[in-house]
């Protein structure tokens, strides 16, 4: 008789817990259901459609690849709707003699670093407005000191930039930092892998592996994964190696399914003064966001970005976006939020939210034509 009360117990205490992990499953279900839906939302209510206007732009790619060639495709596209007509062209090609065929309205090149300013001097005799839209700002100003006289036109994503562009007799420097491609990053309805804790994506620049380095191992106590290049530099690589996904860029889309199979995404900016991979002799500083800021944002993700004194230009801290300034603080509030579910999804669909109504690519390249054609 006790035996068989013994088993009814078991029996009974097993249909308990079975019945209480299926309510706390339906429950996260539920929840996750309801923010997925509810990003969608976001994303169909603000569409943001550009005004079109009767210009004829002349876009000429960086001609730099991968991993610059899917922001040739983002602004290309995205023009594609503006204007009623678009051509076109790479940094490689004639580009004087094609504007001589076609004669835009503008020219617009991205980057700039392999076009020959000989090529645009010629293009603004013929009286052609040019703009040059620099990606790499302020990392690379040895180099585009050389090019950027050459264009009526400089937007640079850093605002420390500006001034140093204007001091050097640029008549009309703008700040115009890159934003979200909604076609590449997006919420989706439902993740197409598991789910990870933790994420970063990026090269392991040298400053990078510094601030990494003393707290890998509390990190990597979550489900943290990092994807990049040179992570096998990283001291002690070979324990973490199978959280460590390196040898190759992401694409979009790839980046994008790792933004929305996560729940906090660690973005960490590169650093203005690290000399083994910069060309910045003049040490502009960096307060300016990076694309992979709204990037990360697109796809209703937790982001913990590292501070930058431009950054709540477009994002509150605390409301929209987290921020961290030390190993320490960023530990604290990774491990806030993986238990504060509910707090972590808010800051993530409100970023979401700030970024399909302010910062698509659609919203910079109307406010560029804004600034070129008054």
């Amino acid at each position: 008789m006790p035996g068989l009360l013994a088993r009814r117990a078991l029996r009974s205490g097993a249909a308990s817990s079975y019945q209480r992990g299926r309510s706390v499953g339906l429950q996260a279900g539920y929840e996750e259901g309801y923010f997925r839906g509810k990003a969608q939302g976001i994303v169909n209510r603000l569409a943001y459609a550009p005004p079109l206007r009767n210009l004829h732009v002349l876009f000429i790619g960086s001609g730099k690849g991968f991993p610059y060639s899917p922001i040739d495709e983002a602004i290309a596209a995205t023009l594609q709707g503006m204007v009623s007509q678009l051509t076109m062209s790479n940094a490689r090609e004639n580009i004087a003699e094609i504007a001589r065929t076609t004669m835009p309205d503008l020219v617009l090149v991205l980057d700039g670093m392999y076009l020959p300013p000989e090529q645009m001097d010629a293009v603004r005799a013929m009286g052609i407005r040019t703009a040059v839209w620099m990606t790499d700002d302020p990392y690379y100003t040895d180099m585009t000191v050389g090019w950027v006289l050459h264009y009526d036109y400089v937007f640079t994503l850093e605002i420390h930039c500006v001034d140093f562009y204007r001091n050097m007799g640029c008549p009309q420097v703008h700040y115009l930092p890159f934003g979200a491609y909604p076609v590449h990053y997006r919420p989706v309805v439902k993740p197409a892998a598991p789910r990870r804790e933790i994420g970063f994506v990026g090269t392991a620049y040298p400053k990078r592996i510094q601030f990494f380095r003393p707290i890998m191992d509390r990190l990597m106590r979550h489900n943290t994964v990092i994807n990049g290049n040179w992570w096998d530099k990283f001291p002690g690589y070979t324990q973490y190696k199978n959280k460590m996904e390196i040898g190759k860029w992401m694409g979009p889309a790839q980046t994008a399914d790792v933004y929305n199979n996560i729940k906090i995404v660690i973005n960490l900016h590169r650093a203005p003064d690290d000399s083994e991979i910069n060309q910045n002799r003049m040490n502009i500083p960096a307060a300016s966001p990076n694309p992979r800021t709204f990037e990360i944002n697109a796809c209703a993700t937790l982001q913990l970005c590292d501070v930058r004194d431009d950054l709540a230009r477009f994002y509150t801290p605390g409301v929209e976006i987290e921020t961290y300034s030390s190993q320490e603080e960023l530990l604290e509030k990774v491990q806030y939020y993986l238990v504060h579910e509910a707090a972590r999804k808010q800051i993530a669909l409100r970023a979401l939210e700030r970024t399909f109504r302010e910062h698509t690519y659609a919203h910079r390249l109307n406010q560029m034509l804004s600034i070129i054609f008054p």
